[in-house]
């Protein structure tokens, strides 16, 4: 007769599993809390939005352009952060450190980028490299041919 024993360290997590002790994880803590149908859902819209920053590409919408990409590439990092990051159920303070730190790197780069507008009129914009160079030196003439005076007697 079989006899199965219960291990007295297991534990039952909020989802019914049983972990044993050493499991990599702490007491309570559940390592995937989304569903492979929550899971594949982000992924293809992910792929959907791959394929619109692809199409977008193609548009000439001008200055525009960067914002429309940009906003796209801000919403595929968002969905992989919140969900296959799981920050969407992880502590609040880890969102918190998180968006600070996106928020620091956007104000940077605002500050750099309204500072090179101020010098956008002094920049000059050459079309190849070849302009952009500086002129090469003018060559030193040849010097004269030396002769020698010899006296005559």
């Amino acid at each position: 007769m079989a006899h199965t024993s219960v291990d007295a360290s297991a534990h039952v997590d909020s989802h019914g599993n049983s972990h044993g002790d050493g499991h990599g994880h702490g007491d309570g803590e559940f390592a995937h809390p989304a569903s492979l149908t929550m899971l594949f859902s982000v992924f293809f819209t992910l792929l959907a939005l791959t394929i619109l920053t692809v199409w977008q590409s193609t548009l000439d919408i001008g200055a525009a352009e960067i914002w429309v990409t940009m906003g796209i590439a801000t919403v595929k990092a968002g969905l992989v952060i919140l969900f296959f990051m799981h920050l969407l159920w992880d502590k609040p303070l880890n969102a918190i450190v998180f968006l600070s730190s996106i928020i620091f790197v956007a104000l940077f780069l605002g500050f750099t980028l309204t500072d090179a507008q101020g010098y956008h009129s002094t920049v000059e914009i050459k079309d190849t490299l070849e302009a952009s160079l500086p002129p090469a030196p003018a060559a030193a003439p040849a010097p004269a041919p030396a002769t020698t005076s010899m006296p005559t007697t």
